[in-house]
């Protein structure tokens, strides 16, 4: 089994590159450097150079509110070059598993978002995300789109990491409370990925299409630092964890809006794996224990998605 992953240096990517490696399998990993995303063209000659099985593109523009600063590029990189992408995959026959967002919806919602709800994302991150979930449906009939949200891991610029360093340094910490969603650790992310591969592989086929894949249980991002701080203090990472203050998005504004209810319900794709993903709360524990372990770096993070 041949495959292509894209994006190989962000959080998902990363956790890719370990849990792609099988074997029997051949990985080739690109990163920004050797397949960059603004640059329609360089993608399209990799997925040619390559002749893959499979491609699993992780790539992304993923700064939320750098999208606002630069809306063409957040565009070009999550929606045109994504289109090119599945342009080339479907004239080759290659399927396509790729990565959107739960900024697709606007955040009104009373409960969980299933796949078929409306889209209509109130920021330019969310609104790129869709453009290349749009694209990638219009031209290639054999794709997974996996939605995810609110990704963490032990990589700098999430939001654990962020909480960490906050954290290590004051000893109260404020954090809105009423922006709920379901955060999702980037190796389940990778796991799920790994596992469609598998399957690709024995079967042939996939249930192809649209999957929301988050973890279970909502939570506040109020709640998610506080299981953070708790998880960080059990493992040796901070001592004491700091006190955290629940505020409001009003009190925390940011240039690019946030849905304030953004949780996915991944049933359907429970349903086709014939299982969950882990609840998000193991996800902290095993970044919390890594980072004591000094397995993964713990450099400072600059970008709060």
């Amino acid at each position: 089994m041949k495959i292509l992953l894209f994006g190989a240096s962000g959080q998902v990517g990363r956790a890719c590159r370990d849990a792609l490696k099988q074997p029997g399998w051949d990985l080739t990993a690109l990163s920004r450097k050797r397949a960059d995303f603004s640059c329609p063209e360089q993608v399209t000659a990799c997925v040619q150079r390559s002749r893959p099985d499979v491609v699993v593109n992780a790539a992304a523009f993923t700064d939320v509110e750098g999208a606002e600063k630069t809306p063409d590029m957040a565009s070009m990189v999550n929606g045109e070059c994504v289109g090119s992408l599945a342009a080339i995959c479907a004239a080759m026959d290659i399927p396509v598993i790729h990565l959107s967002t739960d900024f697709v919806f606007n955040g009104q919602g009373s409960r969980a978002y299933r796949e078929d709800d409306p889209v209509n994302p109130i920021n330019s991150y969310g609104a790129s995300k869709l453009k290349g979930e749009r694209l990638l449906r219009a031209v290639h009939p054999r794709y997974i789109c996996l939605r995810t949200s609110w990704v963490f891991s032990g990589r700098p610029g999430n939001f654990l990491t962020t909480m960490l360093r906050v954290g290590a340094q004051r000893t109260t910490v404020s954090v809105v409370g009423d922006q709920v969603g379901c955060p999702t650790y980037a190796g389940d992310i990778a796991a799920t990925i790994a596992e469609l591969v598998q399957r690709y592989e024995e079967f042939g086929d996939l249930p192809w299409g649209l999957y929301h894949c988050s973890s279970p249980e909502p939570c506040s991002r109020y709640e998610f630092a506080r299981h953070i701080f708790a998880e960080a203090e059990e493992a040796g990472l901070l001592d004491p964890a700091p006190w955290v203050k629940k505020i409001s998005s009003y009190q925390f504004p940011t240039l690019a809006a946030r849905p304030a209810y953004s949780a996915l319900d991944s049933s359907k794709l429970t349903e086709a794996l014939g299982h969950p993903l882990p609840h998000w709360n193991r996800g902290i524990r095993q970044v919390c224990q890594a980072l004591a372990n000094r397995a993964v770096p713990s450099e400072s993070p600059t970008l709060l998605n």
